[in-house]
């Protein structure tokens, strides 16, 4: 295992002092922290949802939040891998003080992104001749936008970070951080909506804006000892390039591009499709939930990498645990979307309307495989990574979205089949034949390395 994780240095994270030795509890007290934080990110959504809803002008706001909230995370995408590259990159003085550079830099340039594309007269012709937005959810959408202009910065710096502290074993403050971000979200979404009363797509843009810079300050402070710690560690033999970092990064970057670009497609389609209001009300709410249960398996990546070892040691306790996260993923939203528990959420704590709770409950039910192939992806990804072989993670990536497309264009326009439900359909459409892919390079990573 890698020789900061054998050194036992910090007792919180529960280090696992050896790959070779992997235990079921040793996963667990490293992953669970990871867990944790996603499935505290997870809240944020059905939060501020729920929140928007029961505010006045609750279809449109609830609208424009989902256009802005896709639109900013599709700007932040080519920062999101950035967590993996410092995991799997991040040994020492160079490769921080380079991979910290490269950050910088590409956190600069997705913020010009955001700020040009919130400028009325690129963001309006945008929003109502491609996306087909009506001119109220588009106006609500570009306060949104505005709001969220620090978004991809602050997300990229605390991934930077965060992936540090991940290497170092040091998961359980990253937990802390992410609690930070969510009592923060929290705080400020009660002030906007008790003191200011001002529309909802408010309430939720600034929220989550407040929450990842809180966020993103925390983990500067919790990261200050292991920065020290490599500032002093010489690199061992040729220093990393910034030609050598991207060539390793460009394939994740362009991986959360093509993925995060599907959130978007899928709003532009529903748009324009039948029941397209309330497919678009519903549609946050729906993904937000969802990922209550995807969140816990997104962690999963970067364990992999961190605990798999050099020698691919780890691979198959990793793979074990893979399948206990996946069933029981699927098994804990299938309790939910086919009872009616379902219901008693979408109306009591999501806080829709009769109608709208029960036009989400199919689409739901669609969508009920998506955890589970959600862990085993971040799984053979993980895998993958720690062989250096990203470009198949893109190439995936790119199959997957391409499906999406593909069956939005079959089920909307030619079938005029309702909004949410075809977006429901093609996303899980798309997962499965992603994870289908990837299994083919995944498996001649295993047969070389493991046998």
């Amino acid at each position: 295992m890698r020789d900061h994780l054998q050194q036992s240095k910090d007792r919180e994270s529960g280090e696992v002092s050896s790959v070779a030795t992997l235990t079921p509890r040793q996963i667990f007290r490293f992953w669970s922290p990871l867990a944790a934080t996603w499935l505290m990110m997870s809240v944020e959504g059905p939060i501020l949802t729920a929140v928007i809803a029961r505010l006045p002008h609750q279809e449109p706001n609830l609208a424009a939040y989902g256009v802005a909230f896709h639109i900013a995370l599709f700007i932040e995408a080519p920062i999101i891998m950035i967590l993996s590259a410092a995991t799997a990159l991040v040994k020492d003085r160079d490769s921080f003080q380079k991979l910290r550079n490269y950050t910088y830099t590409l956190n600069g340039v997705l913020t010009l992104l955001m700020v040009l594309l919130a400028l009325p007269p690129l963001f309006f012709p945008f929003a109502r001749n491609l996306l087909g937005l009506t001119p109220e959810v588009a106006e609500l959408a570009h306060i949104g936008m505005m709001l969220m202009t620090p978004w991809p910065a602050a997300i990229g710096f605390r991934r930077f970070y965060q992936g540090i502290l991940i290497r170092d074993g040091l998961t359980r403050r990253v937990a802390w951080g992410t609690m930070i971000r969510l009592s923060s979200m929290a705080c400020a979404a009660f002030l906007f909506w008790k003191g200011f009363h001002v529309e909802g797509i408010v309430v939720g843009a600034a929220s989550l804006s407040v929450a990842v810079i809180a966020e993103a300050i925390a983990a500067r402070f919790m990261v200050s000892r292991s920065m020290k710690q490599l500032l002093v560690v010489e690199p061992k033999g040729s220093p990393l390039s910034y030609s050598e970092i991207t060539r390793f990064y460009l394939p994740l970057a362009l991986t959360s591009i093509i993925g995060l670009g599907a959130p978007p497609m899928v709003t532009l389609f529903m748009g324009r499709s039948l029941m397209s209001i309330e497919s678009l009300a519903v549609w946050p709410v729906l993904t937000g939930f969802v990922f209550l249960f995807r969140g816990i398996g997104l962690a999963w990546q970067e364990v992999v990498i961190t605990l798999i070892g050099e020698d691919f040691e780890g691979y198959r306790p990793l793979k074990n645990f893979t399948t206990v996260i996946s069933l029981s993923t699927i098994g804990a939203i299938s309790l939910v979307a086919f009872t009616p528990v379902a219901s008693i959420w979408f109306e009591n704590v999501a806080g829709l309307k009769p109608e709208l709770a029960a036009f989400a409950m199919l689409p739901l039910q669609i969508m009920v495989l998506l955890p589970g192939t959600s862990s085993l992806l971040s799984f053979q990804r993980g895998v993958l990574v720690s062989a250096g072989e990203t470009a198949q993670i893109s190439i995936t990536t790119a199959i997957e979205v391409a499906l999406i497309i593909l069956m939005l264009l079959l089920l909307i326009p030619l079938l005029n089949m309702v909004g949410a439900i075809a977006a429901a359909i093609a996303v899980t459409v798309g997962r499965l034949m992603a994870n289908g892919y990837i299994t083919i390079p995944y498996m001649k990573v295993v047969r070389r390395r493991v046998g």
